[in-house]
């Protein structure tokens, strides 16, 4: 046979070959495209992370470690909501900025979701209340995989509430209610929720004015105060050290948010570092004051 006829008819089997790959049904499917999901802070990222899996796409905005109301917005920041389709925040007044970040991203097809969850989100009940919502956000984002995000938000609360009642056995058999405390205000909620007398908070660093420290100092010894409590997130615990050692009182410092310590990338670990911190100050305590 001529060879150009065996090069013809070989190109036309190419040729066939290609049409039919091409043809509905006889290509590979398409994997769909993650959802992609910005985060102001690690509460609701690891949230997200846990519930969503692998099934979403998550940025997150704030350094665990850093105060919402200490942020500073970042060109990359824009970028993230630029190619995002969902922003979810909590609705603090620390998050001011992101009407700014918003504005700049000029991404239309964004969806933005204050969650507006009243409460410290470090203790359990909040916790599963801030599951419950971030999921019906997702599942209303992503009907498609709907069932599969409430499946891991039933599994997810019930474990928040399994950590809640065992740390809370230890807190109790510690007997953390016959211990006075002065806390941070951001921490409040969680010192509450612990089960410790607080009978006293102050605001951040640059808020707690020399008055203030010292009256705290004064009621501290008045009423035999056996731990100072800073948080992480408010900035230098300075204030905390010097009132403790002021009072005669230990000092700890705790995390408002999963990830604040190494090894605490979700609340359960960060809540649990908390409570262990605690619980290891009020024994350096008891043992200089027996």
């Amino acid at each position: 046979m001529d060879k150009s006829k065996i090069l013809a008819k070989a190109l036309a089997v190419v040729l066939l070959l290609s049409l039919l790959a091409s043809a509905p049904g006889c290509s590979e499917p398409q994997a769909s495209e993650k959802l992609k999901v910005v985060t102001t802070t690690s509460l609701i990222a690891s949230i997200v992370e846990q519930v969503a899996g692998d099934k979403v796409e998550v940025a997150n905005i704030i350094p665990p470690a850093q105060c919402p109301g200490h942020f500073d917005v970042k060109p990359s920041n824009i970028q993230m909501l630029a190619d995002a389709q969902l922003f979810l925040l909590h609705g603090w007044q620390g998050e001011l900025f992101t009407t700014q970040l918003i504005d700049s991203a000029s991404n239309p097809d964004l969806k933005v979701v204050s969650l507006n969850i009243d409460g410290n989100w470090m203790t359990p009940t909040v916790q599963s209340q801030a599951v419950g919502n971030i999921t019906a956000t997702l599942s209303e984002a992503d009907p498609e995989n709907a069932v599969f995000y409430q499946n891991n938000a039933k599994s997810l609360q019930d474990a928040i509430a399994a950590k809640g009642n065992e740390l809370k056995a230890k807190l109790t058999a510690a007997n953390v209610s016959q211990h006075k405390v002065i806390c941070g205000d951001m921490i409040k909620g969680l010192v509450v929720w612990t089960g410790f007398n607080v009978i006293a908070s102050y605001p951040r660093p640059e808020d707690l004015t020399p008055q203030k420290m010292q009256e705290l100092i004064d009621q501290g010894r008045q009423s035999g105060v056996a731990i100072v409590i800073d948080n992480l997130q408010s900035g230098k615990a300075d204030a905390g050290v010097t009132m403790a050692e002021e009072i005669g009182a230990a000092q700890v410092t705790l995390t408002n948010f999963p990830g604040g310590f190494a090894n605490t990338e979700t609340w359960e670990k960060a809540i649990e570092k908390d409570v262990d911190l605690l619980l290891a100050t009020l024994a350096i305590y008891q043992q200089s004051n027996p």
